[in-house]
């Protein structure tokens, strides 16, 4: 627009404005008079941010926003979705990716049977690499460094007798990266974690039929000799029964610490606590009362077969084969339904009661959260578990073995189950550990499962569900974008992350993809060539982010402004300097 020339009306400015591409709307300014005028006219930065990302009006500004033009510019500059790097020195697929808390290092975890450190820095850099082959392991597949960033578990799978597989454990001192000890660890996704700076949690499963067994989840110290890796230190924390072929993977804690003063609270509303009840949250159902009924009895034709005559809980079991034996249980079963029944039988007196009041009441608590997946129909995980660990729990001294129990308690119950009605693929904490982010692929609504061996189908598109620790409610509606294909008995884990303020995931149809936590949107798509297992923000700058894909790479982030600031930073040649003295020689 020439200079003294027509001013167009803001209303056709902003119409312009709704056309132009997201880059061209943020540099406009370098060519309109008007632009010192409209940047600062919140009704229109109001109007275009709902219109260009596709907002809800009911959806508030982020509660740190200063106006609407600096929001718009947020959610363009500060979004980690140039690459700046791709990392190469895998040979096989990359499976996991983990930062220390100091942002400083990262792990990262292959089916090359190597776990690699690196360092980063302005370009990242390889640092050390760990060859697992030694150990039997096949392959490396999840890494968490501990509090104070001075040790790292390194989970992966292992190669036992009979060319049998199971999952193992090992801590490396990030000293000197000497191989501490190793724990085992079944099944193998069980993965594994800190629990605290010194102490981690396995799993191991014990076959009690065919479809049932039974899940022991153990804390080890993790500093125990690599020649004594048979002779642990170790304490049981919980031995949980699994019925219709489910077992207890993906074990994470949450620390409730910081509740009450979460990074970004989710609720618009900031709805009132649920109450101290356990309830199932089903997310297949149609309304908000269906999804707050209490959990039900599994099996309720067992209740009524035990309350029926007022036969004491004890002798249900001997009633129960009574009846068999007389042919009075109608219809007929199968040996599946049978084991399932006697299991759930047996197991009604011997289960030590759940923890009462389980959401943390003081801001001040030491409390911690273990988080599962488990299930309750089918061998794919569908429900979340959740066992509060109470603070004399989180040492491996004292009473060992369940000595602490009765000798009639000869499982632990679950303080709190959600149940998911889909295959869940993937979890992560929010830095805060108030909400808990879970990748899940749905069933079909109202589908029924008869057999144990044979879950539903399941749907490509990955739906990404929100749940506030602190209530224990769903506070988002799923999130989608995403894509998985791999049928049920092939699926495998995706791993996300969360940040202070958007949340990543990889997926299977070759892209990383990147939210907004506070207005529930698809910013950005991060293409590789082939599956995204895994992705990882920097937890001292969110605008840094990695990717780890089956294309053997691991590719780096960084936002628009990071990159313009990191050119900033490296020295420029001397152009004119250069032209000037060749000028003078000729």
């Amino acid at each position: 627009m020439a200079a003294g020339g027509p001013r167009l009306p803001d209303t056709v400015l902003f119409e312009i404005f709704l056309y132009l591409d997201h880059a061209d709307v943020l540099s406009v300014g370098l060519v309109c008079q008007q632009w010192r005028a409209v940047a600062r006219d919140e009704f229109l930065w109001k109007e275009l941010f709902y219109r260009y990302y596709r907002v809800s009006r009911d959806v508030p500004r982020h509660p740190a926003a200063v106006s609407w033009y600096d929001e718009f510019q947020r959610l363009y500059d500060t979004i980690p979705c140039v690459e700046v790097q791709a990392l190469k020195e895998h040979n096989d697929q990359v499976l996991h990716l983990s930062f220390s808390h100091s942002g400083c290092l990262f792990a990262s975890c292959s089916k090359d049977c190597t776990v690699k450190i690196w360092n980063n820095e302005l370009d990242i850099s390889l640092q050390h690499s760990s060859n697992m082959r030694p150990y039997n392991w096949s392959y490396t597949q999840f890494s968490q460094f501990n509090s104070d960033d001075s040790l790292l578990l390194v989970s992966g799978v292992f190669v036992g007798p009979h060319n049998s597989s199971s999952g193992e454990i090992a801590v490396i001192s990030m000293e000197n990266f000497t191989l501490l000890s190793r724990v085992r660890n079944k099944p193998y996704d069980v993965f594994g974690c800190w629990l605290n700076e010194t102490n981690l949690i396995s799993g191991n499963l014990h076959r009690i039929g065919r479809i049932t067994s039974c899940s022991v989840l153990w804390l080890n110290n993790a500093f125990q000799g690599i020649e004594s890796e048979n002779v642990n230190v170790v304490k049981r924390l919980f031995k949980i029964q699994n019925l219709n072929a489910s077992t207890i993977r993906t074990v994470m804690v949450a620390d409730c610490s910081r509740y009450d003063s979460p990074d970004l609270l989710l609720d618009y509303e900031e709805q009132l606590a649920a109450s101290s009840a356990c309830p199932v949250f089903d997310l297949g159902s149609d309304s908000e009362e269906e999804e707050a009924k209490p959990k039900q009895p599994p099996e309720p034709a067992v209740q009524e077969l035990l309350d029926a005559g007022g036969v004491p809980a004890e002798d249900g079991l001997q009633q129960f084969f009574d009846d068999i034996m007389g042919g009075r249980m109608r219809p007929a079963m199968t040996d599946t339904e049978l084991e399932t029944k006697v299991a759930e039988l047996f197991v009604r007196n011997r289960t030590k009661p759940p923890e009462p009041n389980l959401l943390p009441t003081d801001s001040n608590s030491k409390t911690k959260y273990l988080i599962f997946t488990t299930g309750c129909l089918t061998y794919s995980p569908h429900q979340i578990g959740i066992k509060r660990i109470l603070p004399h729990q989180m040492t491996t001294a004292g009473p060992v073995l369940g000595e602490e129990r009765r000798s009639d308690e000869f499982f632990d119950s679950l303080d709190h189950v959600i149940d998911i009605h889909g295959h869940i693929i993937g979890m992560g904490l929010s830095p805060d550990h108030r909400y808990l982010y879970v990748n899940s692929r749905a069933w079909p609504r109202d589908c029924i499962i008869s057999d144990p061996m044979q879950p539903p189908p399941i749907a490509e598109e990955i739906d990404l569900h929100v749940f506030d620790l602190k209530t224990m409610k769903e506070v988002k509606r799923a999130l989608r974008a995403h894509r998985a294909y791999t049928p049920n008995e092939e699926c495998f884990f995706i791993f996300l992350d969360v940040s202070r303020d958007f949340v990543a995931s990889g997926a299977e149809d070759r892209h990383g993809y990147i939210w907004d936590r506070h207005y529930n949107i698809c910013l950005a798509k991060l293409q590789h060539d082939n599956v995204v297992n895994s992705v990882a923000f920097s937890p001292v700058e969110q605008e840094l982010l990695l990717t780890a894909s089956d294309d053997t790479t691991i590719k780096v982030w960084r936002s628009p402004r990071a990159v313009r600031i990191r050119q900033a930073r490296r020295p420029r040649p001397r152009k004119l300097l250069f032209s000037w003295l060749m000028n003078q020689k000729s």
